[in-house]
């Protein structure tokens, strides 16, 4: 492996900075999805008083940011569509033209965030950002590019009955345990289940509290996400268990993964120093190495590798 660059060590102390600064100033707001491949994500809304329009801003940091290229983004919001979808976007690219070679995700933000703002003040866009709440979930069908607001994330338990098909699901599914992670006395190891019911996430979680060192744990964190296929709907739900916003986030990556049918736990043992935010990091990487360890981010890309090779016609030639 190649020595880093001076240009190179140069853009990864900005962009160090440039995170650490987004989640000082944003908190709960700023997302750390994955952070060994640099992504990240933040939840924008026109205003803190009862926000009408929010957007979900995905950010890939390239190794050669801010010095020679821009962030990779997506901006998920189901209501921004054509036109306005395209004027948002060019106004973020001529920001960053304005301020090539700089770190421009705050200016980017705030653009967004000016952006919500001029929009809610329609009222006709009001009206239509209402109807977008109450239907994120519904959305999904029409804009593959939206991911539900992190606020939308969670939904409500009461429904659970209407995934409850056969009794055979209710078995207790198998439960593989991760590799730990440790940082400064702290350490975090992920537990995943494949789950069809909210009756096996519950005894999931007794089983895993017959384990002493797991039912000791200062926190036990969890998020599962249950696919209803004839009603194309999803069941998932999460748990922050004492670590403040630590579920929502979880839930989060699970469903930017787009998995389905499966639950993680990640316990956390506290060793007496505080992390900040890179609790979070460690909790998302602890979760997404089971997953992919496990097979359920592969299968998702071949489903839709699968899904693509269908809609072209049959050719002997491979790329």
């Amino acid at each position: 492996m190649a020595d880093m660059t001076s240009e190179d060590e140069g853009d990864l102390q900005a962009q160090i900075e440039e995170v650490e600064a987004l989640s000082s100033i944003y908190g709960d707001e700023w997302c750390v999805i994955d952070e060994a491949s640099r992504i990240f994500c933040i939840k924008i809304s026109n205003g803190l008083d009862d926000p009408k329009l929010t957007a979900c801003l995905q950010i890939i940091l390239p190794p050669d940011y801010p010095s020679a290229a821009p962030p990779i983004y997506q901006i998920n919001a189901a209501w921004l569509r054509g036109p306005e979808r395209t004027e948002l976007a060019n106004s973020l690219e001529d920001l960053y033209v304005e301020h090539a070679g700089e770190s421009i995700l705050y200016l980017w933000v705030e653009r967004i965030r000016e952006f919500l703002l001029e929009k809610s003040q329609s009222s006709e866009t009001v009206d239509q950002s209402d109807h977008v709440t109450m239907t994120a979930e519904e959305t999904d069908e029409d804009d593959d590019e939206d991911v539900p607001d992190i606020g939308m994330l969670k939904l409500n338990t009461e429904n659970a009955h209407l995934f409850m098909h056969h009794a055979h699901d209710e078995e207790l599914p198998p439960i593989k345990h991760g590799n730990t992670i440790s940082d400064r006395r702290s350490t975090f190891q992920p537990h995943l289940a494949p789950v069809v019911t909210p009756r096996q996430v519950k005894m999931v979680l007794e089983k895993l509290c017959e384990n002493k060192k797991i039912a000791s744990a200062t926190h036990n964190i969890y998020a599962y996400r249950i696919h209803c296929e004839d009603k194309n709907s999803f069941l998932q739900d999460c748990e922050d268990d004492g670590e403040t916003a630590a579920g929502g986030r979880l839930l989060h990556l699970l469903q930017i993964l787009d998995v389905r049918n499966v639950m993680v736990v990640v316990s956390r043992w506290y060793g007496g120093i505080l992390l900040g935010p890179d609790r979070f990091k460690h909790i998302n990487n602890c979760a997404r190495n089971i997953l992919v360890e496990e097979g359920f981010t592969a299968c998702t890309d071949e489903a839709n590798k699968s899904a693509s090779k269908s809609k072209r016609p049959k050719s002997k030639k491979t790329k």
